[in-house]
């Protein structure tokens, strides 16, 4: 990936929104109004208990990434890359528990965007030859995901930066509108949000000041 691409791509992690049913009772209308109203980036992360599987995920997915197009914002599917390349995603992120980077970057071919969660700089450099960013964290503490790991705060998104200048970043966990300035000036392009915006009482207001920062 070129330099430039690099940066297209970074801008586009500004406001990077993941969601799946169980984070949101009506998973349709939120992700529509959050576009609407600024994410910059989705991520459908369709895990936990009552989760859709099979068709109907599948039959989710496709509306979903219906309205990203409509919004020209990248849809990205969360740890199934069959999916993913049946309907045609922008891309696949994947978690240090979930598939290998390698053996997905070989399945996605070199035109999709490949997203790995790190927690350690060892991880950010195996990362590096597949991935196309990198999410650290949890940033703060969050209930959006049990398997997040011990708060780690920005300390490790500064290491990455100081020795991948140029590696697309994004931070994750319990971040809140009042975090952002924060997490960007120490070395990340944005955010990623889950439960600040997908469990708002006013999706659209809670969107707006995230993106509007």
């Amino acid at each position: 990936m070129t330099s430039c691409t690099k940066r297209a791509l970074a801008k586009q992690l500004r406001l990077y929104f993941v969601c799946g049913t169980t984070d949101s009772s009506d998973l349709v209308m939120t992700v529509e109004t959050a576009l609407r109203c600024g994410v910059t980036c989705f991520q459908f992360r369709e895990k936990g208990k009552g989760a859709l599987y099979g068709d109907e995920k599948e039959a989710m997915a496709k509306t979903l990434q219906h309205l990203c197009r409509r919004a020209n914002v990248p849809f990205i599917v969360n740890d199934d890359v069959e999916l993913a390349r049946s309907i045609g995603a922008d891309g696949v992120h994947v978690g240090q528990d979930d598939l290998p980077a390698e053996w997905v970057r070989q399945q996605l071919g070199p035109d999709k965007w490949l997203g790995v969660s790190v927690h350690t700089m060892e991880e950010a450099s195996a990362a590096l030859p597949f991935a196309d960013y990198v999410g650290i964290g949890p940033i703060h503490a969050t209930t959006s995901k049990a398997d997040a790991g011990h708060v780690r705060g920005t300390e490790l998104i500064q290491q990455v930066r100081r020795h991948y200048p140029l590696l697309p970043i994004v931070g994750i966990g319990g971040i809140r509108p009042e975090h952002v300035p924060a997490i960007i000036h120490d070395g990340a392009d944005g955010v990623a949000v889950i439960s600040a915006i997908a469990s708002a009482p006013d999706v659209a207001a809670a969107t707006r000041r995230f993106a509007c920062l």
